[in-house]
Formats: structure tokens, sequence, C-alpha cells
């Protein structure tokens, strides 16, 4: 099974993740952009995604609520630069718990064979916000919502033979 991987460059203020998933290009990046299947696989196992907007165009804002069992929200938004495609995916995200602490991400899916390299470069505006976001147990985050991605395109995939 392919694993997560997370790289934490000393001294820069970037995270680069990395998973390769058993599905094309063009269904990864469907799972990205359709708000009925994000929700399906974005974030913890323990949590509720409910997505406010996502106007998937150059300029568009996104913004979606992660619950937890007990009711509290955590709130996250940011706007899509440039039209996402499979040659990639760029938007900045920011955290409604900590305002003013913007990153920007930018996904690639690159196909090799039926199957897909998905890369997540994240830039904060310091190595300060990047380590803030990497103690918050962003991983946990990240490897639960790359196993629930591997699920639902392999549900999907199976829907389309």
């Amino acid at each position: 099974m392919p694993e997560t991987t997370i790289t934490v460059p000393a001294g820069v203020p970037q995270v680069i993740i990395e998973r390769e998933f058993s599905a094309p290009s063009e269904l990864v990046l469907r799972a990205y952009v359709d708000p009925d299947l994000l929700v399906q696989w974005l974030g913890p196992r323990d949590l509720t995604l409910v997505v406010d907007r996502y106007e998937v165009h150059d300029g568009g804002r996104w913004r979606y609520v992660h619950r937890d069992p007990a009711g509290n929200e955590y709130g996250f938004h940011g706007v899509f630069h440039g039209d996402p495609s499979v040659h990639g995916v760029v938007q900045t995200f920011e955290y409604e718990g900590a305002p003013g602490h913007v990153k920007l991400d930018t996904t690639t899916f690159e196909e090799r064979g039926g199957r897909t390299l998905l890369r997540t470069v994240s830039s904060f505006q310091s190595v300060e916000d990047r380590d803030a976001m990497v103690a918050s147990g962003m991983e946990r985050g990240l490897r639960d919502s790359d196993e629930r991605l591997q699920a639902l395109l392999s549900s999907m995939g199976s829907e389309r033979a």
C-alpha cells in the first residue's frame, strides 16, 4: 500500500506531501474539485466536513468547516488561482482559528500508467507558521484523508468499469 510522505525541509517555510494513488489523474482531480466527493474524504476520520462554498475557477472562493462529534467547528477558507486542471490546482488556505496565517498550496497530478502521483507543495509565510501547522496534528489529517481518498477512488473506478 502506498504511503503518504511528508517532507519538512529545515529552514524552509514549506511542507511537501506526496502519495501515489491507484487511479488516473482525471479521477483524482474530480475528487478534488467536486464538493460532493470532497466531503467523503477530506480531513480526519472523526470529523465531518461541511462545504459552505466551493467555486472551482480562477478567483473562485471556497470555505468549509470540519465538525467534531461534540459539535465544535473548525473553519477554513481560501481562493483558487488559475483554473484547476490535471496540470495543477493552486489555492490559498487559511484556518479561521488563526487569521492572517495564509499558505499557498500547489497540487499536481502526475499520471504514471493509470496511477497518479499527487504532490502538494504548501508554502507558508514563515518557518514559524509552517511549524505551527505541523504541530497542529496536520499529519494525522493528511494520512486519514489520503486513505479515505484511495478508498473513494477505488469505488469510483469500479463504478466506471
